[in-house]
């Protein structure tokens, strides 16, 4: 098995892809930025890591779709799980979702994250 690493910017030197994974009537501004810098995917879609970011925007999941980890470079993130405990997320700190849960997703700073998907 080849070993494959590679270093993952928090302020990445290509141009982001958008992304769709928000609806526009979630964002909760005129700003409706949504982009995806992929540093890497599985050739089967099994595994992704890159930097997400996004405008401040609030809307509910009923279902996460993957596994994801995930640590916050800047802004804010509120995460409302399906049974009421909600918790803050900022710079530095490491945010865990597991597939198929519940959450309230309220992005109240523009935020720009490290994620991993499974």
């Amino acid at each position: 098995m080849a070993n494959n690493t590679l270093k993952i910017f928090p302020e990445p030197v290509a141009e982001g892809q958008p992304s769709k994974l928000v609806p526009k009537s979630c964002f909760t501004s005129e700003d409706t930025t949504e982009l995806t810098y992929r540093f890497y995917e599985a050739e089967d879609g099994s595994v992704a890591a890159g930097v997400w970011e996004c405008a401040p925007c609030k809307f509910d999941i009923e279902s996460y779709p993957v596994n994801e980890q995930m640590t916050i470079i800047s802004g804010k993130l509120v995460l409302t799980r399906g049974d009421g405990v909600e918790e803050t997320f900022g710079p530095g700190e490491v945010v865990f979702a597991a597939k198929g849960s519940k959450f309230t997703w309220h992005v109240t700073e523009y935020l720009r994250k490290y994620y991993m998907t499974a």
